[in-house]
């Protein structure tokens, strides 16, 4: 590899990265073996990273890496994977017992007091406590073991985005390890038809848009979502019922952690209900462990694991960065430019480096799409009422926007274009309903012509959308 360097790393430590805007980094495992957050890293393959990505290469048993300068580095001999395999073994076995009672396999004496669930996961913690990090790791783990497990990894933090857009939360079974490259796809890359030799391309979600970064924005309609996905995932078990020996593992919100009381024990909850939760993950914070073991520790295993010193703490402009770059590779694919000195020749065709899409714009007629705001945003301030005036709209009603008028909050807004209800005709559809649809993609609008009842948006193909339903949130997008 040009204009590189080469690190020796000792076993159980790690090499840390993190890249400035516009910075990119090649890294190429020389000798040895070597995974980041969980997904194991080919031998004299390079592996390239971009749009302020930060990372970890961790080796149980030491190895040689090569790579070309990053920002800021630096080597740590001290980390939680040790306590997170020791986590991940726990769940394994949890796995193996589930399908030895589905297939009615005769018990060893020495576990016939073991629970034969399988693993239920919630990971809980405060802001920039590596949650998202540790689900990653748990996951790729699973699908490493070659027992040809396929768990569900379900993202519940609307800032996030997951597999969509941010705004959305969902849930996707996971067939092969997550990667990591960018911050733009923190939990690996959704399918699309774009030519890519993406293993991870093969993700299918199902997500619902929720619309906002903050869960307190609207916690009746996160809580009626979450609910949503926990039916779904009761649906998939009970068509296939040896999916659920491979269990799931649930990404929270930091908001789960602190914050509004009453929220918080409301969609924690709900969460535990919707998906009968039986393990708590409780990540570096003693005063939730001590909470949530009070409060469920008698019927769920809560464990508190370290938090790794190497998280980074994030700031509101850069998770502002980081929404754009999602938005734009939602739009027009990742594209990382190799570092200087490496040319795009050398990276090789495997290499993660380029997905590039065509997106379509789209003149459309104000009455070719029904647009929706959900709830909070309609609502005047408790204040602005008249005394002992109820509220006309609720936190999960839907209402519909005229694009006409003044306020509307149109312009430059990503629209969560839902998928066809049950019965197949938008015109029956009830209002309701539209809270309980998933989404079926994602358009902005980029122009407003009024005095002609018209707008343009930008969708990632050319399909029509006419007839459709979408809906509006907090989030805005323009090039």
């Amino acid at each position: 590899m040009a204009a590189s360097r080469q690190w020796t790393l000792e076993p159980e430590t790690e090499y840390r990265f993190e890249l400035d805007p516009d910075a990119s980094l090649a890294i190429k495992l020389v000798h040895g073996n070597a995974e980041v957050f969980g997904a194991e890293l080919a031998a004299n393959r390079p592996y390239l990273f971009g749009q302020e990505c930060k990372a970890a290469i961790y080796t149980w048993q030491g190895c040689t890496i090569e790579m070309s300068h990053p920002s800021t580095e630096y080597v740590s001999e001290e980390t939680p994977m040790a306590p997170y395999a020791n986590v991940h073994n726990a769940l394994e076995k949890m796995r193996v017992r589930a399908l030895r009672h589905l297939r009615g396999s005769p018990v060893p004496p020495s576990e016939r007091a073991e629970s034969t669930e399988p693993p239920r996961v919630l990971v809980v913690g405060p802001e920039n406590s590596g949650k998202t990090t540790l689900c990653k790791i748990l996951t790729n783990y699973v699908v490493r073991t070659g027992q040809g497990w396929s768990p569900l990894l379900v993202n519940l933090d609307p800032s996030e985005g997951g597999w969509a857009a941010p705004g959305a939360i969902g849930i996707t079974p996971v067939h092969t390890p997550l990667p990591t490259s960018t911050p733009a796809s923190p939990l690996g890359t959704a399918a699309t038809s774009a030519p890519t030799a993406l293993s991870s391309n093969a993700l299918l979600p199902l997500a619902y848009w929720y619309g906002h970064a903050e869960t307190r924005r609207n916690p009746l309609l996160i809580e009626r979502i979450i609910r949503n996905l926990g039916e779904n995932v009761k649906d998939k078990y009970q068509a296939h019922p040896e999916a659920q020996v491979a269990g799931f593992i649930v990404d929270t919100p930091s908001s789960f952690a602190v914050g509004n009381n009453e929220d918080r024990q409301r969609l924690l909850k709900a969460t535990i209900d919707a998906f009968k939760i039986n393990v708590i993950l409780v990540v570096g914070h003693e005063k939730l462990n001590v909470e949530l073991q009070r409060a469920y520790g008698s019927s769920i295993s809560v464990v508190k694991v370290p938090k790794s010193g190497g998280v980074v703490e994030l700031d509101h402009l850069y998770r502002e960065r980081i929404h754009k770059f999602q938005l734009h590779t939602y739009f027009y694919g990742q594209v990382i430019q190799p570092p200087p000195g490496i040319t795009s020749a050398s990276l090789g065709s495997e290499t993660l480096s380029s997905i590039v899409l065509s997106p379509s714009s789209t003149i459309l007629n104000f009455g070719d799409l029904s647009i929706y705001r959900i709830g909070a945003e309609t609502m005047a301030p408790s204040s602005a009422l008249p005394i002992g005036a109820a509220r006309a709209v609720s936190e999960t009603q839907a209402v519909a926007i005229d694009p006409a008028q003044p306020g509307s909050g149109l312009l430059n807004a990503v629209l969560a274009i839902l998928a066809p209800p049950a019965n197949g005709d938008d015109a029956e559809r009830y209002d309701e309903e539209i809270l309980d649809l998933p989404i079926s993609g994602f358009v902005v609008v980029t122009k407003l012509d009024i005095p002609h009842r018209k707008m343009t948006i930008l969708a990632p193909n050319q399909g029509s959308i006419v007839g459709r339903t979408a809906v509006i949130g907090s989030y805005e997008w323009q090039e």
